[in-house]
């Protein structure tokens, strides 16, 4: 973020800016790194809004009777509110007010989907451009945490209840979060070495550093939260130990949809052939970018391919670059209006030199005479009518077939549950595809077990698992007070 020509501690006066002039000139545009650049670093892209140049952003809120922006809020944040604040100067007053309703304003103001949510809400985006809310957001959460302003709010007495949360990701935090300033101890069981889940093994650095995870997570853990990493739920110990027999009064299930999701094709075991959630993890997780500081294998591969269009296949395509990609080319079997990632991810794959081969799908990966992943054969795709997705089905052509040289493949054509937990969960109720089911506020058939985030509804965004998180917590909660009564 650039630096402040002001006292941290001092509140900067009011832009004196006129609304209406405000719109005209549209918002502001975020600073980045130049693509030419960022390409070979992993480095954070954009560098984040000036004082000046968020309180402008702010001021051009119309401050509306009925702010839709916060309807399209899945976790409800007062954003006219918080947006009036850093348009006051007042900013790290205005990352308090986020902090409200959502503990982690600095990751949602950079992954969050904020086109298709509040932005997507704003009414200004009706004649001009909306509200760059999400850009704000992420200015006032750094501001507070770069000058060192982050307070903790006083908490209430201890109601004498604990709250077990399996999966230390998006909705299990929030359920963390939300339980711990309600008196409840809670404690969360992590398998992996670090908490944050996708967060930290599935969104690249360039995108979302890892300190900011992590100190966003420390915020919790001053809040008393508890964490127990390395602790596979399933497998080292059961939901009925942890609510029989450790004495927890509720359980939430938070383990993300993290099974690897396969074509199905000839080739898929070849070498140089991964899952996109593979090679995040080694990438993200276990450092393989700071090679040789962290000597974590991983193929870099001079001719990339990678296979899907959403967040993940952007994710993964942008790192392989970085990593020492000559080409790097994303294969979508639709159509670029048919994308499910965000326009800014797009926008800068194709910045830094991704290639995209719309409406093409791959149907076999051939080997060289050592097993490696050597040519890939695809086929080209027409859009016929719409399918569950609401997206128009992708037809093969007949006889269109062609070849791709490439030496490393990327699997990102989305996930399956994860199934440690829910394998070994007797009567736990999953559909068919194995996802737990669950009411409206996460109950799940079983008593004092609730559920939430991409294990329930498939792979989705942070801010939706967030959400979810958020209505269980409250759930719980009213459970809780009910039966002690």
């Amino acid at each position: 973020m650039a630096d402040l020509n002001s006292s941290p501690k001092e509140p900067i006066n009011k832009v004196n800016l006129v609304a209406s002039n405000s719109i005209k000139s549209g918002r502001n545009p975020m600073p980045e790194q130049a693509p030419e650049v960022r390409a070979h670093n992993f480095k954070e892209v954009p560098l984040g809004y000036s004082a000046e140049m968020a309180q402008q952003e702010a001021s051009r809120c119309l401050n509306c009777k009925n702010p839709q922006c916060r309807e399209g809020c899945p976790v409800n944040v007062p954003i006219p509110d918080f947006l009036h604040l850093i348009a006051e100067g007042k900013f790290a007053e205005a990352a308090r007010k986020i902090k409200e309703k959502n503990a982690f304003p600095a990751i949602c103001g950079r992954v969050c989907p904020q086109e298709n949510q509040c932005e997507g809400r704003c009414i200004l985006g009706k004649k001009s451009e909306p509200v760059a809310i999400g850009r704000c957001e992420r200015f006032a959460a750094d501001y507070e945490r770069e000058n060192d302003l982050v307070s903790i709010p006083k908490l209430p007495p201890k109601n004498g209840k604990k709250v077990a949360v399996v999966g230390a990701g998006p909705a299990g935090l929030t359920v963390a979060g939300d339980l711990i300033l309600l008196g409840y101890e809670v404690v969360i069981f992590e398998a992996f070495h670090k908490p944050g889940g996708v967060l930290m093994y599935g969104i690249p650095e360039f995108r979302l550093p890892k300190s900011i995870v992590e100190k966003e997570v420390h915020y919790l853990e001053q809040l008393g939260v508890q964490i127990e990493l390395n602790t596979v739920v399933g497998k080292t110990i059961s939901v009925d130990e942890l609510l029989n027999e450790e004495g927890f009064d509720a359980l939430y299930i938070g383990v993300g949809a993290g099974l690897p999701n396969f074509l199905g094709i000839p080739g898929e075991d070849l070498g140089g052939v991964y899952s996109a959630n593979e090679y995040l993890t080694r990438s993200n997780l276990m450092k393989a970018y700071l090679f040789p500081d962290y000597d974590t294998p991983i193929v870099k591969g001079q001719n990339v391919c990678v296979v899907g269009g959403g967040n993940v296949a952007m994710d993964a395509a942008r790192s392989a670059l970085r990593l020492g990609a000559e080409t790097v080319k994303i294969v979508y079997r639709r159509s670029k209006e048919e994308l499910p990632a965000r326009g800014e991810e797009v926008h800068h794959a194709y910045e830094e030199g991704v290639e995209f081969l719309f409406l093409t799908n791959p149907v076999e990966l051939m080997g060289d005479e050592k097993g490696r992943v050597q040519k890939m054969t695809v086929q080209k795709m027409e859009l016929g009518e719409p399918d569950a997705s609401g997206r128009r089905r992708p037809i093969p052509i007949p006889n269109s077939e062609f070849l791709i040289e490439t030496d490393l493949v990327i699997l990102a054509a989305g996930a399956k549950a994860n199934p440690i937990l829910t394998k070994k969960t007797d009567g736990l109720e999953l559909n068919k595809r194995g996802y737990i089911i669950v009411t409206e506020t996460g109950r799940t058939n079983l008593e004092r077990v609730w559920a939430g985030g991409d294990i329930v509804t498939g792979a989705a965004t942070v801010i939706l698992a967030m959400g979810a998180g958020r209505k269980s917590a409250q759930d719980i909660h009213q459970y809780l007070e009910s039966i002690q009564k």
